[in-house]
C-alpha cells in the first residue's frame, strides 16, 4: 500500500486492518459461543451457559495466537474444513429432497418481476433498505476484506504460488456456495416468513435458528453435528484473525517475535475482547461488517492500482472496487454508527459515488493507456 500509493493510505490500511481483525474475532467469539450453548443436549446442564463457552473459544484463541500455526491450526483445519463441507452437502442434498414451500425456479421469477415491493430499493419489514444493508450484513459470504487480510499468513504456509489459485479463490468460492445454501435453508426453514424467523431469534438469538434449521432437514443427530460444524466454521476465522492482527503489529512495527512480545500483545487484546462479548451482537457486528467491507474496497483498489501499473487487465478490480466503495459510503453515511442520513439519501449517494469512481477509472485507464503508447 504504501509503494503503490502513499504513507498516508498505508497508515490507513493498517488501522483498518488492525480494527477488522479485532472486531472479527470478537464476533467469532461470540456467534460459535451462542450456537454451541443452544445445542439441546446441553440444556439444563453448565455446557448451557454462553459464559462458558466464551471462555473455552478464548483459551483456544490464547493458544493458537501465541503457538506456531503448525502446532495447531494446521492440525484441526482439515477436519473443520471437512466437518463444514459435509454438513453444508447435506443440508443441500435435504433441501432438494424435501422443501416443498420453497418456489420453482419459474415461479421464483415471476415473484420478482410481479411484485412491486421486492425490488432492490424497497425496505425489509422493519422498514430497513436493502440498499446498500444487504450487501454489509452478508459480509464474507459476498465480499471479504477480512480475508484479504490473510495473504501473509498464506504466503508463509504455502510452499508454490500455483497452490494459490485453487487454495485462496477456491476458498472464497466454496465459502459462497456456504452461504446460499444456508441462506435458502433459512428461508425453508420458516415457511410463515419473517415473523417465524423475527420470533425465533428474539427468544434465542442466532444459535437458536441455526438448531432450528439444521434439526428440520437432518433430524437430532444430524442437526448437533451440523450446529457444531457451523460453530466451528466461525472459530477458525477467530482464530487467524487475532493471530493475522498479531502478526500485523509485530511486521509493521518490527517487533521481535519473542514469547513475551507475544504474551505482551495476546493478552491484552484477548482481555479487551472478552469484555467486548458483553456488549450487545448486533453492534458489534454493524462495525465489523462495515470495516470488512471498507477493507474490502481498499485492497481492491490497490489491486486496480498494482494492474494498471503493470498495463494488465484491472477491470477484474477495478469494477468490484467501484460496487463496494458505493456500498461502503452509502452505508456510512446513512448508519447510526455513521453520519445518520435518511435511508433516502443512500440510493442518491451510491450513485454519485458510482459515477465519480467510474470517472476516475477512466482518466487513470487513459493515463496509462498514453504511456504505454
Amino acid at each position: 500500500a504504501g509503494h503503490y500509493y502513499n504513507i498516508v493510505f498505508k497508515g490507513f490500511m493498517l488501522l483498518f486492518t488492525a480494527m477488522l481483525l479485532f472486531f472479527v474475532g470478537v464476533v467469532f467469539i461470540m456467534s460459535p459461543a451462542g450456537l454451541l450453548s443452544n445445542l439441546d443436549v446441553f440444556q439444563g446442564t453448565f455446557l448451557a451457559d454462553n459464559t462458558f463457552w466464551v471462555l473455552v473459544i478464548l483459551g483456544y484463541y490464547f493458544l493458537a495466537t501465541l503457538l506456531p500455526i503448525d502446532k495447531i491450526i494446521t492440525r484441526f483445519y482439515p477436519i473443520f474444513g471437512l466437518m463444514m463441507i459435509v454438513m453444508t452437502t447435506l443440508i443441500a442434498i435435504a433441501l432438494l429432497i424435501d422443501a416443498p414451500h420453497l418456489p420453482m425456479a419459474g415461479d421464483f421469477l415471476a415473484y420478482f418481476k410481479d411484485s412491486h415491493s421486492h425490488d432492490i430499493l424497497a425496505p425489509n419489514p422493519d422498514g430497513l433498505p436493502t440498499w446498500p444493508l444487504l450487501f454489509i450484513t452478508i459480509t464474507c459470504g459476498a465480499i471479504s476484506g477480512f480475508h484479504s487480510t490473510q495473504a501473509p499468513i498464506m504466503a508463509r504456509c504455502l510452499t508454490n504460488e500455483k497452490y494459490i489459485r485453487p487454495v485462496y479463490y477456491g476458498a472464497m468460492v466454496c465459502e459462497g456456495v456456504v452461504a446460499c445454501v444456508w441462506a435458502l435453508a433459512g428461508i425453508a426453514a420458516f415457511p410463515e416468513g419473517y415473523a417465524g424467523l423475527t420470533a425465533m431469534l428474539d427468544s434465542g438469538g442466532p444459535g437458536l435458528v441455526v438448531n432450528h434449521i439444521a434439526s428440520s432437514y437432518l433430524g437430532a443427530l444430524g442437526g448437533i453435528m451440523a450446529i457444531i460444524a457451523v460453530a466451528v466454521f466461525p472459530i477458525t476465522s477467530g482464530d487467524t484473525a487475532f493471530r493475522s492482527l498479531r502478526l500485523t503489529l509485530v511486521d509493521a512495527f518490527s517487533v521481535p517475535q519473542s514469547i513475551r512480545n507475544r504474551l505482551l500483545l495476546a493478552v491484552p487484546i484477548l482481555a479487551i475482547a472478552y469484555f467486548m462479548t458483553k456488549l450487545d451482537f448486533t453492534v458489534i457486528w454493524r462495525y465489523f461488517a462495515f470495516s470488512n467491507m471498507l477493507l474490502s474496497t481498499s485492497v481492491l483498489w490497490l489491486a486496480t492500482k498494482y494492474l494498471f501499473e503493470r498495463r494488465a487487465f484491472h477491470w477484474i478490480a477495478s469494477i468490484p472496487a467501484v460496487i463496494t466503495s458505493s456500498v461502503t459510503i452509502s452505508y456510512i453515511m446513512t448508519a447510526a454508527i455513521g453520519f445518520n442520513l435518511s435511508a433516502d439519501y443512500g440510493w442518491p449517494i451510491g450513485t454519485v459515488v458510482v459515477i465519480v469512481s467510474l470517472l476516475l477509472l477512466i482518466l487513470m485507464h487513459n493515463k496509462y493507456k498514453s504511456a504505454k503508447a
